[in-house]
C-alpha cells in the first residue's frame, strides 16, 4: 500500500531558481529546477554515491553468488573462493574484492519483472520504476537519475556538478538511443548530469571545456559575465529560466579550482592509476573518487558503450570474463574501496556495483553463453552506514530464483536514497507541476543498515 504522500514544497523565486541552477557547455548538461522542501530531507548517513554500473548483465553466478555443487552446465567453469568474510564465496576471478568483502554488503536475492529487455531494466534498476515496454530510449517524462533528485534536494556546497555521468552514454545496441535511467527525465534536461565523455586513461585526457580559453583572463571574463547579466531579461517563462540557470551554472565551473583539479587524473602517483587498472573503466573510477572527493554529489560510471559491448555474454561468457571484464573491474572496484577507506571517506560515500539483472543459470549452446536473466541476480553495497561483511538474502540452488528475503530495483533505489537523505517517498514536482513520489513501492532494506 503506498504511503500517503508529503505536502508539496514551497514556492521557487527567480532567485532560488537561479541559485539552484546549472547547467554546462557543449551540451553538458547540469543540475536547474526546482529545490523541493527541505523539511523532507532526513539525517544523512552519506554524502556521495558512486554507481558503478556494470551494463549489459553480469553474471552473478560466476561472480558473487558461485554455486559449486549445481551441475557442471550450471556451475560453470569457474572455481570459488573464500572472502575476507567467514563462509562467503566468490567466484575465482574476483581475488582482490573477496579481500575485501569486509567492507561491504551483498544482495544475493534482487529480482524483477520488468521485460529483460536492456533499457527497460536498466531503467528500472536506476531509478525503481518500470516504463511498461520492451525498450526505447530516455524520454523528458521519464523518472529522474538519483544523481538529479540529489541536484536538487542537497545541491553541492561548492562550484561543482552534483550529478556526473561517464564515460560512456551507453546505448541501447550499437548505434540505438541513449538508455533512459541516466538523465534528469521530467525534472528537466538541465538536471541532465555532466557528461564526461573521453577516456580518462588517455595520456592526453583533459576537459578544455571546463577552462578559459586562453586569449580570455579572469578579468575580461568578469566583464563579460557582468554584461551577459545587463543584457539579459528576467526570466518569465520556464524555458528562459533554464536558460538563465544554466549560464549562472556554467559560469561558476569555467571558473571553479575544486573541478579544474578533481579532473587532473595525471596528478595522481602512478602506482595508484596501476592499481585501478590502466584502461577507460578503471581511471573512470578513479575520476569517480577524485570527483566526489571534490564535492560531487553522485558520479555514474556506466560500464559499456552499448548495451551488447561488455557485461551482456550471451557467447563466449567464461572467456571474456576470465580475459577482459572480471580482471578489470576486480582491479577498479577494490582499489575505490581501499582508496576510500584510507582517506577516511568510505563511512560518508555509499558505493554500488550493480547492473539491471544477471544471466542464465543454465549454460546457452550458443558458444559457452549466458542469457539475460531478471529472476534472480546480486549486487554488492558499501559503505555509507550499510553493514560491512553482511550477506542479504539467498538464491535457491541454481541461482535462478531467490530463497530467502527477495529485494527488487525499487528497494534498492529506495535504500539508496535513505542513505544519501532522501526520502524514498518524497514527493517532487515535474515541470508541468505535478506532484510525484520518488519510489513509492520501494522500501528501504533496513536489515542491511547499521
Amino acid at each position: 500500500m503506498l504511503r500517503p504522500p508529503p505536502c508539496p514544497g514551497p514556492a521557487v523565486t527567480r532567485r532560488r531558481m537561479i541559485q539552484a541552477g546549472a547547467a554546462s557547455v557543449l551540451n553538458l548538461g547540469l543540475p536547474h529546477l526546482l529545490r523541493a522542501d527541505e523539511s523532507r530531507t532526513t539525517d544523512a548517513a552519506a554524502d556521495a554515491c558512486v554507481i558503478v554500473f556494470l551494463n549489459g548483465g553480469p553474471s552473478h553466478l560466476d561472480m558473487w553468488d558461485p554455486k559449486p555443487d549445481a551441475p557442471a552446465e550450471v556451475r560453470g567453469e569457474f572455481g570459488t573462493i573464500p572472502t575476507s568474510v567467514p563462509g562467503v564465496r566468490f567466484g575465482e576471478h574476483l581475488p582482490k574484492l573477496a579481500r575485501r568483502m569486509h567492507h561491504a554488503a551483498l544482495i544475493r536475492s534482487a529480482h524483477h519483472s520488468v521485460n529483460n529487455a536492456h533499457a527497460a531494466a536498466v531503467y528500472c534498476g536506476l531509478t525503481g520504476h518500470d516504463r511498461g515496454e520492451v525498450g526505447g530510449g530516455a524520454k523528458p517524462d521519464d523518472h529522474p537519475a538519483i544523481g538529479s533528485v540529489l541536484g536538487v534536494q542537497r545541491p553541492p556546497a561548492g562550484a561543482v556538478p552534483p550529478h556526473v555521468l561517464l564515460p560512456f552514454i551507453t546505448k541501447e545496441g550499437a548505434g540505438g538511443p541513449p538508455q533512459p535511467g541516466f538523465f534528469g527525465g521530467f525534472l528537466g534536461k538541465p538536471r541532465d548530469p555532466l557528461v564526461i565523455l573521453r577516456d580518462p586513461n588517455a595520456p592526453n585526457f583533459a576537459l578544455p571545456e571546463l577552462t578559459l580559453g586562453p586569449d580570455i583572463d579572469p578579468a575580461r571574463f568578469d566583464a563579460r559575465r557582468a554584461l551577459a547579466g545587463r543584457l539579459t531579461p528576467a526570466a518569465a517563462d520556464r524555458t528562459l529560466a533554464d536558460l538563465d540557470a544554466t549560464r549562472v551554472r556554467a559560469y561558476d565551473l569555467l571558473t571553479s579550482a575544486a573541478v579544474r583539479e578533481a579532473v587532473r587524473i595525471d596528478r595522481e602517483p602512478a602506482r595508484v592509476r596501476d592499481a585501478y587498472g590502466r584502461n577507460i573503466y578503471g581511471q573512470s573510477v578513479l575520476l569517480a573518487r577524485r570527483l566526489v572527493e571534490a564535492g560531487t554529489r553522485v558520479v555514474c560510471v556506466s560500464w559499456a558503450p552499448d548495451a551488447n559491448a561488455t557485461w551482456d555474454t550471451h557467447g563466449g561468457n567464461f572467456t571474456k570474463l576470465k580475459g577482459e571484464l572480471l580482471p578489470q573491474f576486480d582491479a577498479a572496484a577494490s582499489s575505490l574501496l581501499d582508496d576510500l577507506h584510507d582517506r577516511g571517506l568510505l563511512g560518508r560515500t555509499l558505493v554500488a556495483f550493480m547492473g539491471e539483472f544477471g544471466r542464465t543459470p543454465k549454460i546457452n549452446g550458443a558458444g559457452g553463453g549466458r542469457d539475460h536473466w531478471n529472476f534472480c541476480y546480486s549486487l554488492m553495497l558499501a559503505g555509507g552506514g550499510l553493514k560491512a561483511g553482511y550477506v542479504h538474502g539467498a538464491s535457491d540452488r541454481i541461482g535462478a530464483r531467490p530463497s530467502r528475503n527477495p529485494v527488487t530495483p525499487a528497494d534498492i533505489v529506495a535504500t539508496v536514497y535513505d542513505r544519501l537523505g532522501v526520502p524514498p517517498d518524497l514527493e517532487i514536482t515535474d515541470r508541468l507541476g505535478r506532484p510525484l513520489v520518488l519510489v513509492p513501492w520501494g522500501t528501504p532494506i533496513r536489515e542491511a543498515v547499521v
